[in-house]
């Protein structure tokens, strides 16, 4: 437990930090996996939730908690499973 006044709010930001960044990875997670079960029956749908999919991603790139290849990668990844989804 801190014992200075500066520590003891650092805690309680840390504790407020770490509960807004586990909604924000879950709400990123949760649109993913709506995008992949709606890719292969509705295609508006789909590009709705990639684009959506996207912009949360990039917020969270610009926000700091997600680093810039791993955003990249995961918007790679859903582009790539998309164009092959449309294919079929």
């Amino acid at each position: 437990m801190p014992n200075k006044k500066a520590a003891k709010k650092d805690l309680r930001q840390t504790k407020t930090r770490t509960v807004k960044n586990a909604k924000e990875k879950n709400k990123i997670k949760e649109i993913l996996k709506k995008t992949v079960k709606v890719m292969s029956s509705d295609s508006n749908k789909t590009l709705e939730f990639v684009k959506d999919f996207q912009q949360k991603v990039d917020k969270a790139v610009k926000a700091g908690w997600m680093k810039k290849n791993t955003a990249a990668r995961k918007k790679s990844r859903l582009a790539k499973a998309l164009k092959k989804a449309l294919k079929k």
